[in-house]
């Protein structure tokens, strides 16, 4: 199995997808459709206990307990806005910590999931990236977010608009930097022995990872959304410092190709967070509307949410609707996204927990702040 562990250490079987969860079985002695049903007495009903499997026989139970676990992270705490938005802190290995969120609406919930301790990528508008990185997360901890999420959501909250019925890979991580344990967290989501969820509601975000993207494209199909932030690549090296080595026109090559592949992603969704004076004026619109001309996409433009150290500054409700205005004159589907959670730090952007950085980007941050001025690039 892909998921190799060292021996006599016992399999998590959170770490596995349906094609190894079958190999699993067969190396085991039993049949293959037992994978299936554990896979719905695990991601289906929450069952971490092979004991309360009821369908599977006792000598197969006593099997599954010498042989395996089914671990995800252990939760720290979760925290509920004001306006509904639960936010999970769950620690991993290392005296490190996660964060969820869920976000319910009134036709769906939900749940942005992360990919990483940290993130590489040092976007430097975002508080995740200003903390620094340490690795990656393993498929257990991917798809456990979701597992302890269903868990919690159908305990305390049985109405349908709590129910996790969209997943998006937006929360802590750039995804593709952390290819394959993504790409199997979302064949979980998208399998009907676990999640069942539509491709079109597994949604994975990138800064613009071209070979990563380009294999993503023969590999899964689902959703995409692409982290953009600038219309040209002077700002956008500033804003998105892989635009350096994956340029503008570069990235939506990719992203055209991708969606050629894709029957999920008919439309890309455009993020853009809004900071004053650097990225919002009309010129900028302008830039946008031409650099997406011939790209079917909707538009999220995301008002920028502050943390602490942070030297941007959200644009003015007036920037915001006029840039808002103008792509909508020039026939683009805009929406100015609404902040959720907030006042528990759960917004986009606003995700940090606990990363034990192996970067030294602080120290380098400390040094670097003054260096660029990004109003010096409007």
């Amino acid at each position: 199995m892909s998921n190799s562990q060292p021996v006599n250490e016992k399999t998590n079987l959170l770490n596995l997808t349906r094609d190894e969860m079958v190999e699993f079985f067969v190396e085991l002695g039993e049949k293959p459709f037992r994978a299936q049903q554990v896979m719905k007495w695990i991601h289906q009903f929450g069952v971490d206990n092979f004991d309360d499997m009821t369908n599977i026989s006792k000598a197969c139970r006593q099997k599954l307990a010498d042989v395996a676990v089914i671990e995800g992270p252990e939760v720290l705490n979760i925290q509920e806005s004001s306006d509904g938005t639960i936010k999970w802190a769950l620690k991993i290995p290392g005296g490190q910590a996660i964060e969820t969120v869920f976000i319910p609406e009134r036709h769906r919930g939900t749940l942005c999931v992360s990919s990483q301790v940290g993130c590489a990528l040092e976007c430097s508008f975002c508080s995740t990236g200003y903390q620094g990185f340490n690795r990656n997360l393993t498929t257990a901890e991917i798809i456990g977010q979701v597992w302890h999420a269903a868990r919690y959501l159908n305990g305390k909250h049985k109405s349908d608009d709590r129910a996790v019925t969209n997943v998006v890979m937006m929360g802590m991580g750039e995804p593709l930097a952390n290819y394959q344990p993504v790409i199997n967290s979302m064949e979980l989501m998208l399998d009907d022995f676990a999640y069942g969820l539509s491709k079109r509601r597994v949604t994975l975000s990138t800064s613009g990872m071209v070979p990563q993207l380009d294999r993503m494209g023969d590999d899964i199909d689902v959703a995409l959304a692409i982290s953009l932030h600038a219309p040209n690549d002077e700002l956008r090296d500033v804003l998105v410092p892989i635009n350096k080595k994956y340029p503008i026109k570069e990235f939506m090559a990719s992203v055209h190709r991708y969606m050629e592949k894709s029957n999920a992603a008919r439309k890309v969704t455009v993020e853009y967070v809004m900071l004053k004076d650097v990225n919002d004026s009309i010129e900028h619109a302008k830039q946008l509307a031409k650099l997406l001309k011939n790209t079917p996409c909707k538009i999220n433009l995301i008002p920028f949410n502050p943390f602490p150290q942070t030297h941007y500054e959200t644009s003015t409700p007036k920037a915001i609707d006029a840039f808002s205005d103008y792509l909508h004159r020039n026939g683009f589907v805009v929406v100015v996204r609404r902040t959720r959670g907030d006042d528990i730090d759960a917004a986009c952007g606003q995700l940090a927990g606990k990363i034990n950085d192996k970067t030294k980007r602080q120290q380098r941050r400390t040094q670097y702040s003054g260096d660029i001025d990004v109003r010096a690039l409007v």
